[in-house]
């Protein structure tokens, strides 16, 4: 049977095929933070609080649209000034800036326990005076996920909305995230949770989730003709 998202049994098959602890603690953050796999490759040991048992994401997906306050005209990044009626627009650029917030998520302590061990052992990688968790390139990072999908046998999975299949990759663990917090708790705060931890500016992009993959209808229209109760709370 076709699947749209994988579930946590599956998830941890994915994990068990990894052949190193940098390939473990990817899978396993991917699924457990929820992050995007952008973000994951730009986290920096500073990043993890192993006290407080957080981790500080940066937002990297900007998709603001600058414009002039006073024409309305388009701006990019590094405008200083309108370029239609040159009106000083440092502000309104630097709200891009802003964009790229960071927010911050609290982590299991099974997964803090595996990837302080991983930093201790020295996994964390020196680049541009940083010191990245896993210093891979994000095409290193979808080969490592769709291997040890291989390796664990598990189905290539379909998009709900396009219907084409495809192979397991990060996102797809982003998705398992999602999944699993809806199906667990899909009530108005539990969403609302869940789309402050996903990063999302859109309400709608968090509530596709409550969808999952097809189930939600039908358990809604199952329960129409399930025993049906009269007034007095008897059985028909």
């Amino acid at each position: 049977m076709s699947k749209a998202y994988l579930d946590p049994e599956e998830v941890r098959r994915l994990e068990e095929q990894s052949s190193y602890l940098r390939d473990k603690v990817l899978i396993r953050l991917l699924f457990h933070l929820g992050c995007r796999i952008s973000e994951a490759l730009a986290l920096e040991v500073k990043d993890i609080d192993f006290k407080a048992s957080t981790v500080s994401i940066r937002h990297l997906k900007s998709r603001v649209k600058l414009a002039c306050p006073t024409c309305g005209a388009g701006l990019g990044k590094r405008h200083i000034y309108c370029p239609k009626c040159g009106v000083r627009v440092a502000e309104a650029v630097a709200k891009a800036e802003e964009h790229k917030k960071l927010r911050t998520l609290p982590l299991d302590r099974d997964t803090l326990e595996m990837l302080r061990d991983y930093v201790g052992r020295g996994g964390a990688i020196r680049q541009d005076n940083r010191d990245l968790i896993f210093g891979i390139s994000r095409h290193r990072a979808w080969q490592i996920v769709k291997e040890c999908a291989e390796k664990a046998k598990l189905p290539k999975l379909v998009n709900s909305e396009s219907g084409k299949t495809h192979n397991v990759s990060p996102h797809r663990l982003r998705d398992a995230f999602a999944t699993h917090a809806v199906k667990l708790d899909d009530s108005g705060d539990g969403l609302r949770l869940l789309q402050e931890h996903l990063g999302h500016a859109s309400f709608n992009t968090t509530a596709k989730y409550r969808k999952v993959a097809g189930e939600e209808l039908k358990d809604w229209y199952d329960k129409l003709w399930h025993e049906e109760v009269k007034e007095g709370g008897a059985k028909t």
